[in-house]
């Protein structure tokens, strides 16, 4: 009983209301928040693979009557149905609901027959509902077979004005066949697409043997089977692991083909051939879930970001059939490395993330590998049968009741018809005389007097005895688990035969076919090779002329006014190259980042931060064994590998260490042949020495190379001691002198030296 106060502090409560702590107010309240997201929103139940707004969907427009055979209807009367009697949730939610079970890209056995704009693999928007109409496919009359013969449960709707079923009792294998994805509280699932005949033959590998293991099943279960084809990549294992776990993840690939070969198998190059030697690659399937307009974009942004230097264009000529043409540099483009490229740095290599998370028979949310997943859909099956069976029993007892009035009627039709005429109410007379049920009298007074000539003997007892057999064959049914199993068997078979591998919807989409993951391709590989003869003048301007220019020809190129040539190199446009300052700093440009050689080209000094006091010593390009002899002004000098002097960003590689004053002066290749070292000095003397008396370095100052009292290193070069020491001649001849006998000159490294032979240029350099 309340009691009332007059405290002002403590006011009387509300009726109604219960007094509870607000944490346990809001934790109960979060937890029926999170159950109604999770088993009514966003899982799929495994038995029919349809979330509550799919299954409303297809309820609806199976009330509204829009089977294949029939004509479409507005996809508005369809949504407004749903909203208004079975899903209480914004138009938005439901259309878009309904357009993704129409999408042929989206599902792989289409719920929904659309017409009009549903939406493209482009990536565009559906129309609105009041443009488009739709209907039932195929796959959604088999998923709902079986609503009117007792083989689910009906519930109220939310409002309590109709009845919606439960489940949809349909054999079709939904849930693997089309996928689901979602995201609940705390949870998510994302179910690829399958082959329906592939699942339906891992259920009856089941249904032979329950205790079959994965192996087994996965001889018919390949993977998944996307709407839009590509490749599934990865390796048996990684399957097999998935699929067991019910968590993993499938690397999806685009196809390269140009197209269907007469065996109907693809052509897997997809290197389409052109005029003039040049080609192209043709793009034939994507990923699934990839939105054909935004990945063009993306390709598109590489070719504009310059990140894939060896492509040159993209286009989409997709018509009827998807087509997708990458456009290489040069015909001299490697394809595979094209195609490598493409996988590592757009979504023509996509993953596909497993996680099996259902709702399994009483609506608990589990994460199942494939076996439990296909036992528990195969045991809701064999309820399925269990209640159709239970269901038609009802519905022979009911005519065999009939029909024994009937032939009661039929054996007795003169005095029935008297009981009619002379009686004010026949019904219990006919009870009471003949042993009739309510039923019975009641079928018998509603029959028109004319009906009754129709009533055979023969007949009646021919459909009696047929009503037996069959109910005696139902009783077996439903006591026999093995008949069930049987039974189950063949309805699958059935099923299977109508999306057979051999029919156009149910042929696999998707190849499986295991490939290494997509692989570093260096920036090298990128690079459309071909040759060009890089100059660098005096003031420091660089530019790359395509070809190799003859070194006679190198007095041709024009400079700024007071300008001239400082080097010239012969490279490739992969090739690194290297820029040595004196002060004993090396710098890297990559040749194919040079300007053309049309104009006076860009200054180095934008590309490099050379010191404004440094002047450049050597130009040349680096190449991955090469070696370097490195010497400065002073006489120290060492041995350089070429790969370990390359520098990674503009402000260049301290290489070289001088003493105070010292400049590096030289920077020479070193031949393979090459066993010497010649240094001449300021004072024109002369030292040959052993190589191995250098040491390899990456970084320092070196040894003393050549001794002076006054003055400092002139030049040094490597060479190969029995073929001689070479020189250039003076003047313009462009001959040069080979001394073989350099055994005076022959001394340990450090040493001073003596006076070069006779001939040696004046300005004291071997070139």
């Amino acid at each position: 009983m309340a009691t009332t106060t007059d405290d002002p502090d403590n006011p009387d409560p509300v009726p109604g209301m219960i007094d509870t702590p607000f944490g346990s107010a809001l934790s109960e309240r979060y937890l029926v928040y999170a159950l109604s997201t999770i088993t009514a929103r966003s899982l799929p139940d495994l038995r029919d693979g349809l979330k509550p707004v799919h299954r409303r969907l297809l309820w609806a427009m199976r009330a509204m009557r829009l089977d294949p055979s029939q004509g479409y209807k507005k996809s508005a009367r369809v949504v407004g149905d749903v909203i208004g009697k079975f899903h209480p949730h914004g138009d938005v939610a439901v259309y878009d609901a309904m357009v993704r079970l129409a999408q042929d890209f989206s599902l792989r056995y289409p719920l929904v027959d659309g017409q009009g704009n549903f939406g493209n693999i482009d990536g565009d928007n559906a129309a609105a509902y009041r443009y488009t109409e739709a209907r039932l496919t195929r796959v959604a009359v088999d998923l709902m077979q079986g609503l009117d013969e007792g083989t689910v449960d009906f519930k109220p709707t939310y409002n309590g004005e109709d009845e919606e079923p439960e489940i949809m009792p349909g054999l079709f294998p939904n849930l693997l066949a089309n996928g689901a994805s979602g995201i609940a509280v705390g949870m998510a699932t994302n179910i690829p697409p399958h082959n329906a005949a592939e699942v339906i033959g891992a259920a009856l590998v089941l249904i032979d043997n329950p205790r079959a293991e994965l192996p087994d099943l996965l001889e018919h279960v390949k993977g998944p089977d996307f709407p839009t084809g590509g490749l599934v990549v990865d390796s048996a294992e990684a399957i097999a692991h998935a699929y067991a776990t019910g968590r993993g993840g499938f690397r999806v690939r685009a196809r390269f083909s140009t197209g269907k070969l007469t065996d109907g198998g693809w052509e897997d190059s997809g290197i389409e051939k052109l005029p003039g030697g040049t080609w192209q690659l043709v793009i034939s399937e994507i990923p699934y879930g990839v939105a054909k307009g935004k990945l063009i974009e993306q390709i598109a942004q590489l070719i504009a970001d310059k990140k894939l230097p060896i492509l040159e264009d993209v286009r989409d000529e997709s018509a009827e059939d998807l087509r997708i043409v990458i456009e290489p540099k040069s015909r001299n483009v490697d394809p595979d490395i094209l195609k490598e490229s493409l996988y590592r740095l757009t979504d023509l290599e996509s993953r596909f993330a497993l996680n099996l998370n259902v709702l399994d028979a009483t609506r608990t949310p589990k994460v199942m590998g494939l076996h439990q997943l296909l036992t528990e859909w195969l045991t809701h099956q064999i309820v399925v049968l269990v209640r159709r069976a239970q269901h038609r029993i009802a519905k022979i007892d009911d005519r065999l009741e009939l029909v024994a009035g009937y032939i009661i009627a039929f054996l007795n039709l003169d005095r029935i018809i008297e009981i009619i005429r002379t009686e004010d109410e026949p019904k219990p007379v006919m009870i009471a005389e003949f042993i009739l049920t309510d039923r019975q009298a009641e079928a018998i007074l509603n029959m028109r007097l004319r009906s009754l000539r129709k009533l055979e003997e023969m007949e009646l007892k021919r459909e009696q005895a047929d009503l037996t057999a069959e109910r005696e064959e139902l009783v077996k049914l439903v006591e026999s688990p093995q008949r069930q199993r049987t039974r189950l068997r063949k309805d699958l078979e059935k099923l299977r035969a109508v999306y057979g591998l051999d029919t156009l919807l149910g042929a696999r989409r998707t190849t499986i076919s295991e490939a290494a993951p997509a692989r570093d391709i260096p920036l090298d590989a990128m690079i459309e090779k071909e040759p060009v003869t890089v100059i660098l003048s005096k003031r420091g301007w660089i530019r790359a002329q395509r070809g190799h220019v003859a070194a006679d020809g190198w007095a041709e190129f024009k400079f700024k006014d007071g300008d001239e040539l400082l080097f010239a190199a012969h490279a490739q446009t992969t090739d690194k190259l290297l820029i040595a300052a004196s002060d004993g700093r090396f710098f890297t440009i990559g040749a194919d980042k040079l300007p053309g050689g049309r104009g006076f080209g860009e200054p180095l000094r934008l590309m490099v931060d050379i010191d404004s006091d440094a002047r450049v010593v050597a130009m040349l390009p680096a190449t991955a064994d090469g070696r370097l002899l490195l010497a400065s002004s002073s006489g120290h000098g060492f041995i350089a590998q070429m790969s370990e002097v390359v520098a990674e960003t503009r402000k260049g590689r301290n290489v070289v260490n001088l003493k105070t004053g010292a400049l590096l002066t030289v920077v020479r290749p070193i031949a393979a042949r090459d066993d010497s070292v010649a240094v001449v000095g300021e004072n024109r003397k002369l030292v040959v020495f052993p190589m191995a008396e250098v040491p390899v370095m990456a970084r320092g100052q070196g040894v003393m190379l050549q001794r002076y009292r006054d003055g400092g290193l002139s030049d040094a070069v490597s060479f190969a001691f029995a073929e001689g020491l070479s020189w250039a001649m003076g003047g313009d001849t462009g001959r040069t002198r080979t001394e073989t006998d350099l055994v005076p000159w022959r001394v340990a490294r450090g040493a001073a030296g003596r006076m070069p032979p006779t001939g040696f240029p004046r300005n004291n350099r071997f070139d």
